[in-house]
């Protein structure tokens, strides 16, 4: 007979956004009338960019004659995005990434599910609490965790993330194998230094380690002393794997592009203890598994690096940010701590009570979604996150409701 995977049967009962979207249908369900503003889940309101619209027709156009016309594509990614990604997001900023080491993909999300796949089953691996689900749920689906108990999976470390620690968490008390980093982070928009992210270098460095930087946000960070990339870090490129993603920096969530950066030097080992080059492995699963980002969507993102795309780029940024202070400005009115907003399109708040109690008082007394910080991990019990990724008259009319329901 036909058996199923057990491990998923270890999976909590739904995605968390699964569940926020079903509160909210049954919400809009019994309350037809109500107009509900969403701030929960991280996707993108405004349209793409002119430059990326134009490359896009372009791209298309060329399609639809026999001369121009491509078919399947390089699966790492076509030469010019590679190298306008290197050019633009690593050596302006002194980190040597050469464009062969970059892999085009549809998705970071994808990326940082399908990585996991080059690792054995019986290593170490740190998470950090709160966590972004995908790093855990595609770990638990591989059958490298015990059972959940007491909101956390048995076999993994926690690297609890808590205001105590100004939500950087500290270097494991154990030897792990597999690090998970995502900063600016999400959930919490928290960020990290150049010196506090050499710590965890040199940590993986020691122990043959292996970071997974998530650096999807990066392009909200507004402080230039921090680390935009970890590769800004000396040694990192021996230890650690980068995750980015044009999708909230350039709109692209429905786009679908995005990009992982395996250093040819960064390498893992076998059961003997033999060293083994990760970017040949990576490419071996990219090209079985993937067949590449359509062409136009490629010239799409290629454009983000013209001179007028990174004007118009950093215009849809700041717009996004300008919406970030607006929830600050009324979390420091209504006298709610928090992190992140900053540096960040996210802001993490202390609710001051349970985090779904909260999702369902803002939801039935202002009809505003935010994001419980529950569903992110235990650590995240009692906060909420709040995304920028609306129109400013939609951001401050939630903010509006949210300040009289919360006053009430």
């Amino acid at each position: 007979m036909i058996t199923i995977n057990e491990h998923y049967l270890k999976l909590q009962a739904s995605y968390l956004f699964s569940d926020i979207a079903k509160r909210v249908a049954t919400f809009q369900k019994n309350n037809p009338e109500q107009d509900i503003i969403k701030l929960g889940i991280g996707d993108v309101t405004k349209g793409l960019t002119p430059a990326s619209i134009k490359a896009f027709h372009s791209a298309v156009d060329e399609m639809a004659e026999d001369t121009t016309f491509r078919g399947y594509g390089p699966e790492q990614g076509y030469d010019f995005l590679r190298e306008a990604i290197a050019i633009n997001d690593f050596q302006s900023r002194g980190a040597d990434i050469s464009a062969d080491e970059i892999f085009v993909s549809d998705g970071a999300k994808c990326d940082t599910g399908n990585i996991q796949e080059l690792f054995s089953q019986d290593i170490k691996i740190a998470i950090p609490d709160p966590v972004y689900p995908v790093y855990l749920d595609t770990n638990v689906m591989a059958g490298r965790t015990g059972t959940f108990d007491d909101g956390k999976y048995q076999g993994l470390v926690y690297l609890d993330s808590t205001k105590d620690n100004n939500f950087v968490p500290s270097l494991p008390s154990e030897n792990v194998d597999l690090i998970y980093l995502c900063f600016p982070n999400n959930p919490t928009g928290s960020t990290i230094s150049k010196a506090d992210l050499k710590t965890w270098v040199d940590y993986a460095r020691e122990h043959k380690a292996l970071i997974l930087f998530d650096a999807a946000y990066e392009a909200f960070i507004r402080d230039e002393s921090l680390p935009k990339s970890i590769y800004e870090i000396e040694g990192a490129k021996e230890v650690a794997i980068e995750f980015r993603s044009f999708s909230k920096s350039a709109g692209f969530t429905g786009t679908r592009c995005a990009y992982t950066v395996v250093p040819k030097e960064c390498a893992a080992y076998d059961s003997a203890g033999t060293k083994h080059l990760l970017h040949g492995l990576w490419n071996r699963r990219h090209c079985t598994k993937f067949n590449g980002v359509s062409y136009p969507v490629q010239r799409a993102a290629e454009a983000v690096y013209s001179a007028e795309g990174k004007t118009q780029t950093k215009a849809l940024i700041d717009y996004y940010m300008e919406n970030s202070a607006v929830v600050c400005k009324t979390m420091d009115k209504l006298g709610y701590d928090y992190v992140g907003g900053k540096n960040s399109p996210y802001i993490w708040i202390d609710g001051q009570m349970d985090s779904w109690q909260f999702f369902d008082m803002l939801l039935n007394k202002a009809g505003v979604v935010c994001t419980p910080g529950a569903g992110f991990g235990k650590c995240g019990n009692g906060y909420i996150r709040i995304s920028a990724f609306n129109s400013h008259d939609k951001v401050r009319e939630a903010m509006d409701r949210l300040t009289n329901a919360l006053t009430d």
